[in-house]
């Protein structure tokens, strides 16, 4: 369903846990919260508030961290 982000809550580099907010949608004049599926860094953020989306749009990638997650050699 189409919709608009309300509000972006991160940003690139930003580490969040599970269950956190990322941002925020408002579709039909209901407003829902898009959470981290698990603890990440942000990797990228396509889209600001305002902006139009369509449904299954890719809006934010996340970077697994944590235990048992080995980080890119430098």
């Amino acid at each position: 369903m189409p919709g608009a982000i309300v509000n972006v809550v991160v940003t690139v580099g930003q580490r969040v846990n599970a269950g956190s907010t990322l941002l925020s949608l408002e579709a039909m004049k209901m407003e829902t919260r898009v959470a981290a599926d698990r603890d990440a860094e942000v990797e990228a953020v396509y889209g600001a508030a305002g902006d139009r989306v369509q449904a299954k749009e890719l809006l934010v990638v996340l970077r697994a961290v944590g235990k048992g997650v080995k980080k890119p050699a430098a």
